[in-house]
């Protein structure tokens, strides 16, 4: 084998499971088995390269700069990837070019925003299973967010199903193989079509993951939540995977939610997939489901708040009364919530690009577009705070305006072409850094003196058609044409010759080469030191973004319902709490926007657990009972996650 097929393989040894992108200059190749196994997935071309052996390797190969297109193919095909960077410069490393594995792509560990769905999250599942009660925990790598519960009592296996498939994971870590769980196994891959990484014991360990869990999570975590062994197991072996798969620092992931049984209402795969909440059971498309009607949000992190409420019904009144308050006043106040949504309408997914930074693969754009989404921020904590809610009270006092942060962005990034690589240069504004100033000045200078130099040796010499030219081989350099080269001074360096014309160079030249050179060299590096410390301190500010993120979701989802519930002449139910049900002139929220030539014809509904515990629900087929049975549970459903209903009036009690 050649040296660097030596390389490939001691590589390719430790990934075994994975397909590996072994950079090579502007591309990454694939070798051997892993090449033919692409080619057949994507329609790579197979090719082949000498390896020291007899028979050519099997290669294929794309280029590094449309890497996330063809990594969304072979992911979105149920393939894992490990990239293989050149770790030093091929033009100054001495022998074979040092190489590493710098990420290991799986399905649940993806970042970049153009293979992800904008308004559904991504969740990384991890699944403890104990003797006695299982932890289990979602993570969404490319926004933070990890959720986390244990679940126990009678049949955990249905249980976690149901959990699993509310979270809907692309990829799920598990303690012990498939064979020991396979119903869920079945369900997740069946239903889910989620990538499952099982015999992953040594994960799991407890004191291990507690410290893990510690480390991360600081003192957001109670020390009585410890006691919960499984789900901390969980936790911790989710924090080891992503660490081992992002080989990157991992602290961006701050936002822990732990929930418990009874804080949600429970609803079973069966149920949501009848109920068509976030999509429709033939088409498996948001359109014409629950979740197609409510939202009308303007930002993707609302968008995807507003569907986990969705799919997490609340139980407690107070809470619901809480989101019927905040809802109520911006359906009574047009002009706030019409300049809400317009402020909002700027706002980016600060959500997936705080993981840019924090991963380090975050450019000047992405910068500019947190600018811009984060100078929205005191318009609307001035608006928030006007509104009559105590929701919106707690809000605007807790809203950080992250002025700072908007001041560093507003005063460094060059948001003028900026470009979208951050090693060349062009991306710092002028006026930031006096040593910046000084560098950009002499290389733009420099096409002044190159052409002082060109004009004042055509005046020497008399040769008129002269000109200065660059290329990387020879830098600059001064072209004669073949009919003039008896007038060239003998002091000029003969370089090139061509077919028309003969190239010098001059010690003035070369020494004007050096300055101008050195100085863009200078200039991109410095740039782009600078940009790191930028995007560092945004990194370790990135706890605080994310907060106000989350708040500008919420706006965002109150809006969003609100808009709704105007537009659709909803209203705001009440609750009893003595198993009263009681809808007068209920609507189905979906079948009603899908009547546009007729009247929906609306229906009242009277329940208790007395006399009407039961109704006897005929008529023939098409006439409407599935409709009518689907719009009390929908009634009940949107009425818990704070909504206003489709309804004249409903007195409802908690299911």
């Amino acid at each position: 084998m050649t040296p660097m097929m030596e390389q490939y393989l001691q590589v390719k040894e430790q990934y075994k499971d994975y397909l590996l992108f072994y950079r090579l200059g502007d591309f990454y190749e694939m070798f051997f088995d892993d090449a033919v196994t692409a080619s057949r997935a994507i329609g790579l071309a197979l090719t082949g390269r000498d390896c020291g052996e007899k028979e050519r390797a099997p290669m294929c190969g794309i280029p590094y700069h449309a890497v996330d297109e063809y990594i969304g193919q072979l992911i979105g095909k149920g393939f894992k990837i490990a990239i293989c960077e050149q770790m030093e410069d091929p033009a100054l490393a001495k022998g074979l070019v040092r190489r590493e594995v710098v990420r290991v792509i799986t399905p649940g560990t993806l970042i970049e925003s153009n293979l992800l769905t904008d308004q559904k999250n991504n969740y990384l599942c991890a699944v403890c299973f104990g003797e006695y009660e299982y932890g289990v925990c979602f993570a969404d790598v490319s926004t933070g967010q990890v959720f986390a519960t244990t679940i126990s009592g009678d049949d955990p296996d249905t249980r976690l199903i149901n959990e699993i498939g509310t979270y809907a994971p692309s990829e799920v870590v598990a303690n012990l193989p498939v064979s020991s769980f396979a119903r869920t196994a079945d369900f997740i891959i069946g239903r889910t079509g989620a990538m499952i990484a099982d015999k992953q014991a040594g994960r799991f360990d407890y004191e291990e993951a507690a410290e893990r869990v510690r480390a991360q999570f600081a003192d957001s975590v109670r020390e009585e939540t410890f006691r919960d062994r499984e789900m901390i197991r969980a936790l911790g072996a989710l924090l080891s995977y992503i660490a081992d798969m992002q080989k990157r620092d991992i602290s961006y992931i701050k936002e822990l939610h732990i929930y418990r049984e009874g804080q949600y209402m429970d609803l079973d795969v069966n149920t949501r997939r009848n109920l068509e909440l976030t999509e429709t059971m033939r088409s498996k498309e948001k359109r014409g489901s629950l979740l197609w009607v409510l939202d009308r949000t303007k930002t993707a992190m609302g968008a995807r708040l507003l569907r986990t409420w969705l799919l997490h019904p609340l139980l407690g009144i107070p809470e619901i009364t809480r989101r019927q308050a905040a809802i109520r006043a911006l359906y009574d106040d047009l002009p706030a919530r019409e300049e809400l949504a317009a402020a909002l309408g700027s706002v980016l997914d600060l959500e997936r690009l705080m993981a840019r930074i924090s991963y380090g693969s975050a450019n000047a754009r992405d910068m500019l577009g947190i600018l811009g989404s984060i100078s929205v921020l005191p318009e609307v904590k001035a608006m928030v705070g006007a509104l009559d809610a105590a929701e919106f009270r707690e809000i605007a006092a807790s809203l950080d305006t992250l002025d700072d942060i908007r001041k560093l962005l507003a005063e460094s990034i060059n948001d003028e072409d900026t470009p979208l690589t951050i090693r060349e240069g062009g991306i710092i504004k002028d006026g930031y850094n006096a040593q910046i100033d000084e560098l950009r000045a002499i290389k733009k200078n420099g096409s002044g003196y190159v052409k002082e130099i060109e004009a004042r040796e055509k005046e020497k010499t008399g040769i008129k058609n002269m000109r200065v030219g660059y290329n990387r081989v020879f830098g600059y350099y001064l072209e004669v044409a073949k009919s003039q080269i008896d007038l060239v001074p003998e002091t000029y360096i003969r370089k090139q010759t061509l077919a028309n014309c003969e190239r010098y160079i001059t010690e003035e030249l070369k020494e004007l080469e050096a300055t101008i050179l050195g100085a863009t060299d200078k200039l991109a590096a410095m740039e782009y030191s600078i940009f790191q410390q930028i995007r560092e301190y945004l990194a370790q500010n990135s706890a605080r973004i994310q907060e106000s993120a989350a708040y500008l979701a919420r706006i965002d989802t109150y809006i969003s319902l609100a808009t709704v519930a105007v537009k659709n002449r909803y209203v705001c139910p009440d609750f009893c709490t003595d198993g009263r049900i009681e809808i007068k002139g209920g609507r189905h929220p979906v079948v009603e926007k899908f009547i546009s030539d007729s009247y929906f014809v609306p229906n009242d509904t009277t329940l208790d657990t007395g006399k009407n515990r039961l109704l006897l629900i005929t008529g023939p087929n098409m006439a409407g009972k599935s409709t009518y049975m689907r719009q009390v549970a929908l009634i009940s459903l949107m009425a818990q996650i704070g909504s206003f209903v489709p309804a004249d009036s409903a007195l409802l009690s908690v299911v």
